[in-house]
């Protein structure tokens, strides 16, 4: 029966990779692997800690739902699963009690294993608990080899150790990616008449700093001002390039203007957006469509849109939008909002200027990069809590495959795909950075809700009650369950473009 389950999940799995090519989704495909890597190297951590500890791992698997594929090496079983966005690493007598996914196979039924699986987050059924007459579980000494039987810094470590993997994992892809193009630079590209007499600022200087935070890449600078308002009164430090350091406070711009609500890239590529908001999200355009025209007037790029915007300054008159979305042509009608916002003043490179940096160099800014995305998803968070962030901006793993696939596929067609291969491993930075920060969140059924059990009891010197333990943990699940439903069906939404009432 066990080997007859394996041919039959090889072939799906077989099956559906062929689909996937035959059909011209390879893109997708990849972006499915680049996930599964990062959940991967995720739960690696927690193995190998575990088993530097002495701790026995009884199943490694990737995937959730049923087994498509398992083989035994080494003391563990080692699984293929059906849905490809979670995984799990199953120590002996996790104490954990709460059960997120039981399986029933034979396999299964022969080691007594039943497993708890969320992305990055693993638990399982509290193998302590041995029922007396009254239904109450016998305190019993942990089995060695078990996790419960490990020191409680010990058990630290190896929860910590997936998290601390991710951004392992974001470090070492960041590296190749500068290692091959590059960084980028915090240069300044064009500069305003009253920014530049009063500060000196000049195009071709280097920001340092910006109003207290230290600046690295140019990026940085978006980070800030993306995120946080643009203070009435800005202090810079900016080297100039003879080398002089030059710090400098002065009143930034607060003008109002009409705006369309549309992110998009500044470059010779064609205009496809990033991502819209306000005027042009309430007239329907969305991420992922491609300008063709705006107002009769053919748009070749982004840069082309912007030498057509200086040349017909956006006012309040409607302005008609043609896109190209799934291969068809729609017309928008969008009528610009007015609104107040302040301005720096000046232009900075925004990932579009590269430039090498040596081996020490990128290992340098390979760590700066993680910090960057660590902190990119903590302000994430922020904003999002803070109710700035509507219901659009949440997007889940459904979302990330589309949009990634839809990088990649556009990379490959307009430069090669060498520079498809490294926007791919640009997005496993991100996923890989935010992946490690959200596990670490102090809440139950994830690896930050375990370690805040784990500290208090380094605290206190003894463990948390297992059955409090137990309903915290299980309440933080199904508001966790509750909370990816609402993701999937927001990328439904998004993605698919669903009419739904909302």
């Amino acid at each position: 029966m066990k080997n007859k389950n394996t041919i039959i999940g090889a072939v799906l799995l077989v099956a559906a990779i062929v689909a996937l090519v035959l059909t011209n989704h390879t893109n997708i495909l990849l972006a499915i692997f680049m996930i599964g890597v990062v959940i991967c190297f995720h739960e690696f951590g927690h193995f190998l800690v575990a088993r530097i500890n002495g701790v026995t791992v009884r199943e490694f698997s990737l995937g959730m739902g049923p087994r498509l594929l398992s083989w035994h090496m080494m003391g563990t079983c080692w699984s293929l699963k059906l849905l490809p966005f979670g995984g799990s690493c199953l120590m002996l007598g996790e104490n954990d009690a709460i059960m997120v996914e039981t399986e029933s196979s034979s396999e299964e039924a022969e080691d007594g294993a039943e497993e708890v699986s969320v992305l990055g987050a693993e638990s399982a059924e509290n193998a302590g608990a041995d029922k007396t007459g009254a239904g109450e579980p016998a305190e019993k000494e942990p089995e060695e080899g078990s996790f419960g039987s490990k020191n409680v810094w010990q058990r630290i470590s190896i929860i910590f150790a997936g998290p601390f993997f991710n951004f392992i994992l974001a470090f070492l892809l960041a590296c190749i990616i500068i290692g091959s193009i590059g960084y980028d630079p915090a240069l300044v590209d064009g500069v305003s008449e009253e920014v530049a007499a009063e500060t000196g600022l000049a195009k071709g200087d280097t920001i340092l700093e910006y109003d207290g935070h230290s600046i690295t890449v140019g990026r940085d600078v978006a980070l800030y001002t993306q995120f946080d308002d643009i203070p009435e009164n800005v202090t810079i430090k900016f080297r100039k390039e003879d080398g002089t350091v030059v710090e400098k406070t002065y009143a930034s711009k607060l003008i109002s203007k009409y705006l369309c609500g549309i992110s998009y890239t500044a470059s010779n590529s064609p205009m496809t957006l990033s991502e819209t908001s306000g005027a042009a999200a309430k007239a329907g355009m969305r991420g992922g469509d491609t300008i063709i025209s705006v107002n009769g007037v053919e748009i070749a790029s982004g840069l082309a849109f912007m030498d057509y915007t200086e040349k017909n300054p956006i006012g309040d008159d409607v302005m008609h939008f043609v896109v190209q979305r799934d291969g068809k042509e729609l017309t928008f009608n969008v009528q610009p909002i007015l609104t107040q916002e302040r301005q720096l003043g000046f232009s900075y490179n925004a990932n579009y200027i590269r430039e090498k940096a040596g081996f020490f160099g990128t290992i340098g800014y390979g760590l700066h990069e993680v910090g960057y995305w660590i902190k990119a998803t903590v302000k994430s968070l922020g904003y999002l809590l803070s109710g700035k962030a509507s219901r659009k901006d949440v997007g889940g793993v459904v979302r990330i495959v589309d949009e990634i696939g839809d990088v990649v596929e556009e990379s490959y067609e307009e430069d090669g795909a060498f520079y498809s291969f490294l926007n791919l491993i640009n997005w496993g930075v991100l996923l890989s950075a935010n992946l490690g920060v959200m596990n670490l969140l102090p809440i139950p059924a994830l690896d930050g809700g375990r370690l805040l059990f784990l500290f208090i009891e380094a605290i206190r010197g003894k463990k948390v009650n297992p059955k409090v333990e137990g309903v915290v943990t299980l309440i933080g699940f199904i508001l966790l369950m509750l909370l990816m439903v609402f993701v999937l069906y927001n990328d439904i939404v998004n993605v698919f473009g669903a009419i739904l009432p909302l």
